[in-house]
């Protein structure tokens, strides 16, 4: 969108949400933004289990090498047992060593059936593997109607997360960056083999090309669900962050592209490409928020992990637990650290003998920060997640 349309949308949005009252977003009032990598983003090459030797034994072409301060491109060195991954070496990286940012390996739900469409739904309603049926409200909206506060989506569409009896406002983000496939580099290349007795081949390949990127590309449409990429994160980054500011105090977004089943690369690659696109718009949102971010939680989720161990095609596959991200100007005791609860990566520790395992179910982990940043009774959070009792690992 235009920012002129942005900024009406914005202004307009609380006026066509009936039921739901203008949050006067002062600066000691609490700020909440989910980021939701749609896709299931590769973990492990994320947060680096860099004193795992299963890890590298797992990953010959994709892992990231161990801390080394004369190489570039070899993970960062946050503790003895974990790195992260040098493409955000300027942006996140200097949030966690100022204790503005942690990482919860072995995060995620306990759906396992490795959909991502299930997945994200049954995350997105907040819902536990036992809980069936029809689902009526999104955890977000619950959030909002506990508080009584203005949530907002930076969404095309209103989403599972945000789904409930009175509507809340969605901006699209969409209309930036680049398509992921070109076709007019093609009819550009067949023309110059025209005439040329490899004329036919050349457009035969060209044209297996365009099937092979459509297949896999309609694969991560449906995965994203519409979300943006990365890149477009990064360049709205700042102007959702003014919104937050000084508007709303719950907001969503959800980003695509992490659907990595071929060519994910290590330390450059198409991953590194979207981590390091990811990284520079959350520091740009931080920077944005200005005073406000000292009362600001961002966290990034993801629908589930990949396999541990890289596929044929030098990717990984659909997988199990994941790492959450928790950025904010003020968080508690593990500002700064690796923490949850934690096992040894390992082949004896993995799930199924495949993926990470979940040893820090997201509603605990949601329930347990909610506590902290808003003083919400248990009543409340069950209000937010039923039967689920909250943990407390001290994000804020």
């Amino acid at each position: 969108m235009q920012r002129r349309h942005l900024l009406r949308a914005s202004l307009l949005a609380p006026l066509l949400t009936p039921g739901i009252r203008l949050f006067a977003a002062g600066i000691n009032q609490p700020r909440f933004l989910l980021v939701f990598l749609r896709g299931g983003y590769d973990a492990a090459n994320l947060l680096i289990p860099t004193s795992s030797s299963f890890y590298y034994e797992s990953r010959p072409t994709i892992a990231v090498s161990k801390p080394d301060m004369q190489n570039a491109n070899a993970a960062i060195r946050l503790d003895a047992d974990w790195g992260l991954h040098p493409a955000l070496r300027e942006s996140v990286g200097p949030l966690f060593a100022n204790n503005e940012a942690c990482f919860i390996p072995f995060s995620g739900s306990n759906d396992t059936t490795r959909s991502h469409f299930e997945t994200q739904d049954s995350i997105e309603a907040g819902l536990s593997a036992q809980t069936q049926g029809v689902i009526n409200s999104g955890f977000m909206y619950r959030l909002a109607q506990v508080l009584g506060g203005t949530p907002i989506s930076f969404t095309d569409a209103l989403p599972t997360i945000f789904k409930g009896e009175i509507g809340v406002a969605n901006i699209s983000l969409k209309g930036v960056g680049k398509p992921a496939f070109d076709a007019r580099q093609s009819s550009v290349l067949a023309a110059m083999y025209k005439g040329h007795a490899l004329e036919g081949a050349v457009r035969e390949g060209l044209d297996l090309r365009q099937e092979v990127a459509r297949e896999f590309d309609q694969e991560m449409q449906m995965a994203n669900r519409g979300a943006i990429s990365a890149k477009g994160f990064e360049l709205e980054a700042r102007r959702i962050a003014r919104l937050m500011r000084d508007r709303y105090q719950i907001g969503f977004v959800d980003i695509g592209g992490w659907d990595t089943h071929i060519n994910e690369g290590s330390a450059q690659g198409s991953l590194a490409n979207n981590l390091a696109d990811l990284g520079r718009g959350l520091a740009g949102f931080a920077q944005e928020m200005g005073p406000v971010w000292k009362q600001t939680v961002v966290m990034v989720i993801s629908e589930f992990g990949r396999t541990l161990r890289e596929n044929g095609t030098r990717g990984t596959d659909h997988g199990h637990g994941t790492v959450y991200w928790v950025l904010g100007g003020t968080l508690g005791a593990a500002g700064g650290k690796v923490t949850g609860e934690q096992v040894q990566v390992a082949q004896k520790t993995l799930f199924q003998n495949r993926d990470y395992p979940v040893l820090n179910e997201y509603r605990e982990t949601m329930a347990g920060l909610f506590a902290r940043m808003y003083g919400l009774s248990q009543t409340d959070l069950e209000r937010v997640f039923a039967e689920v009792k909250s943990r407390d690992i001290g994000l804020v």
